[in-house]
């Protein structure tokens, strides 16, 4: 139970910290992960030096015929720093995940990152534009999320990504309009095309200081008629329209269901959705509560909800990283993550990952044999004091029981244990050598790497 708590409010544990939370009662283990301590004081990334801005950039290309070759080198130089800085936000991210003290913090920020999912290192976003919303996201982690939309229709990077930094009442984008009730809030068939453009209307005007980058409603820009949205007339701006949106009942309904299909199980019952909807309207959008009654639920703890979601990939890698105590990653995990299919600020699209059984197919299930099998022989793992190698076990029986309750909280067939042990044992090794102290400490790492290619390893 402590294990299942901790997979899904979390990323997952080293032993140590499963049997910590088993000690406690359920919900002194809930409210140590819902209330959890301020993390106000972490560093965030930090920023190269960007000697090839935007501005420089633009004032190079207008004396481009003088000199083409300096422009051609500050544009690869551009690329450089751009591609330096999306390493420094992603292991920024990784490294947080993987020593916060609240977790639950770190795993809501990357549910909201897949739900108002914005990319990096695109239409203009670069930099630090999408830490600050990172930021934001996990400022409101388990706070109001309606007051969240509000402050997500000024973040930059996302005024960059749907394009509403550029909406002016004479040519309403309605990009941002659009995806803020099919994907945020009320979903494909709770609100009408005339919807939208009214929405586009109400959202002229909300952009940026392109010197400062920091939001700016430009008045002169505003459609300031009446409009007529979700059934209301009135004049209405882009804070009216998410506050009309939110007394809709397809918001809480929509939340229900991401909520359900990221920490439950997929497709949950109307009934289900209908439950946990009722519970946000009643506490008004304000989720730590909606959180903690959920991760207190039969439902969470039910035989349907026990391993019934694939790991994502940051799921995947970060869980691995934290079974044996490693702190810190390596910027060559972003190539193991791109090839598993997730790489945190880069989604696919403003939809984010499918995830799911998506996140599992021939290609991504070898890049995780891979990342496990790179993980088992990594310096930093060898540098770690870990449960892996502490103390040699009596047999090879108990070493493979030791793994497969340390790993996989005894979830392996027997006959998975017992090939787990003939392993361990010298069986289908180079050498045959049955398990002993000269060998110890490889073929534990060899074991480990066949435990967590096991199925049960690749669902939460």
């Amino acid at each position: 139970m402590a294990a299942h708590l901790l997979r899904r409010a979390g990323f997952g544990g080293s032993p140590a910290d499963v049997a910590r939370y088993a000690a406690m009662p359920l919900g002194e283990a809930v409210t140590a992960l819902v209330r959890y301590p301020s993390t106000s004081g972490y560093p965030v990334a930090q920023s190269v030096d960007d000697f090839a801005s935007e501005a420089g950039l633009a004032m190079m290309a207008r004396s481009a015929d003088a000199n083409d070759a300096a422009l051609v080198q500050r544009r690869e130089q551009q690329r450089q720093l751009r591609q330096q800085q999306n390493v420094i936000n992603v292991t920024w991210w990784l490294d947080r995940m993987l020593v916060t003290p609240a977790p639950l913090e770190e795993k809501m920020t990357l549910f909201l990152h897949g739900h108002f999912a914005t990319a990096n290192n695109t239409k203009g976003i670069y930099g630090l534009d999408i830490v600050e919303q990172n930021e934001l996201l996990r400022r409101y982690a388990l706070g109001n999320w309606r007051e969240l939309t509000h402050y997500v229709a000024r973040d930059i990077a996302m005024l960059k990504w749907l394009d509403n930094a550029g909406s002016v009442k004479a040519h309403p984008n309605e990009n941002f309009a659009r995806e803020l009730m099919e994907l945020f809030t009320l979903g494909i068939g709770n609100y009408t095309e005339q919807d939208v453009r009214e929405s586009a209307r109400a959202f002229t005007g909300f952009t940026f200081e392109r010197h400062t980058e920091e939001f700016y409603f430009n008045a002169a820009q505003h459609d300031d008629g009446p409009k007529t949205f979700l059934g209301r007339t009135g004049n209405f701006n882009g804070d009216d329209v998410i506050d009309i949106i939110f007394a809709q009942p397809a918001a809480p309904k929509l939340f229900a269901s991401k909520l359900l299909a990221f920490f439950v199980y997929s497709d949950p019952e109307p009934e289900l959705v209908d439950a946990v909807a009722d519970l946000i309207r009643k506490n008004d959008f304000n989720m730590a509560p909606v959180v903690s009654t959920l991760f207190r639920s039969n439902v969470f703890y039910s035989d349907r909800a026990y391993r019934a979601l694939v790991k994502s990939p940051v799921e995947f890698v970060v869980g691995s990283y934290q079974l044996f105590g490693i702190t810190s990653v390596q910027p060559a995990v972003l190539g193991a993550l791109n090839r598993m299919g997730q790489v945190p600020f880069h989604p696919p699209s403003v939809k984010g990952w499918d995830g799911g059984t998506q996140w599992l197919n021939t290609q991504t299930m070898l890049a995780r044999e891979n990342f496990a099998s790179s993980l088992m022989g990594a310096p930093e793992l060898l540098a770690t004091k870990s449960w892996l190698t502490d103390g040699l076990p009596a047999s090879a029986g108990v070493a493979a029981q030791r793994l497969a309750a340390s790993i996989l909280q005894g979830d392996a067939s027997a006959s998975s244990l017992a090939d787990l042990a003939g392993y361990l044992d010298g069986k289908g090794t180079s050498t045959g050598t049955p398990l002993s102290g000269e060998n110890f400490e490889e073929r534990m790492r060899g074991a480990a790497y066949l435990t967590m290619a096991m199925p049960a390893y690749q669902l939460s």
